[in-house]
């Protein structure tokens, strides 16, 4: 058992980021972390949900996930994001959960933990370097400490190559994509556990 408390927080209209975020959950609980696995708040009004078959499945899905909170980042050690992109930018709903964290920021309880990021988007290209340099830049301002996965394991480059944090298309994960995620969140927490001892 190790000592580190991940919190994998992730948005998922469809399901492509919950699945790379069960995935690296899975993999953290193996290398031996103790886990949370947790949604951030819908704030797409409920009719639109509603209105797409596909969206309001995946709600319905995950409606026993438990919503993150302040109090979780507090608890965490570790943190694995993971959230499309929009418009070359992370989802709303997650920068609407990172916007209610001002208090646990000031009072520093989001400084010195290792910290990663995944994304997914409709087709290659589609923001995903941005989305997480974005996202990162973030994580800078809190004072966490950035664990990309680099091109330290070839699972990076037969998953598309990104440095930055695994990034998927839309859909289903392919068996590339599956062990860049597994890659990166055994790296977070190899490096969240030396930052904690």
């Amino acid at each position: 058992m190790s000592n580190v408390r991940l919190a994998v927080i992730y948005y998922s209209t469809y399901g492509t980021n919950y699945a790379m975020a069960q995935e690296g959950a899975a993999a953290a609980r193996e290398a031996g972390a103790e886990v949370r696995l947790l949604k951030v708040r819908e704030t797409a009004p409920e009719s639109v949900v509603a209105g797409q078959a596909a969206w309001k499945a995946q709600a319905e899905r995950t409606a026993s996930v438990p919503e993150a909170s302040a109090a979780d980042m507090e608890w965490a050690n570790a943190y694995l994001f993971s959230a499309p992109t929009r418009f070359g930018t992370v989802a709303s709903q997650m920068r609407a959960f990172i916007d209610t964290l001002g208090g646990a920021w000031q009072g520093g309880h989001l400084a010195n933990k290792a910290v990663s990021a995944m994304t997914s988007a409709q087709n290659m290209h589609g923001g995903q370097e941005s989305t997480l340099l974005g996202l990162y830049t973030t994580f800078m301002h809190w004072g966490s400490i950035i664990v990309a996965p680099g091109y330290t394991d070839p699972s990076l480059f037969a998953a598309g190559g990104n440095p930055y944090g695994t990034s998927s298309n839309m859909g289903a994960l392919s068996d590339e994509t599956k062990a860049a995620v597994r890659f990166q969140s055994r790296r977070l927490v190899e490096f969240a556990g030396k930052i904690a001892s």
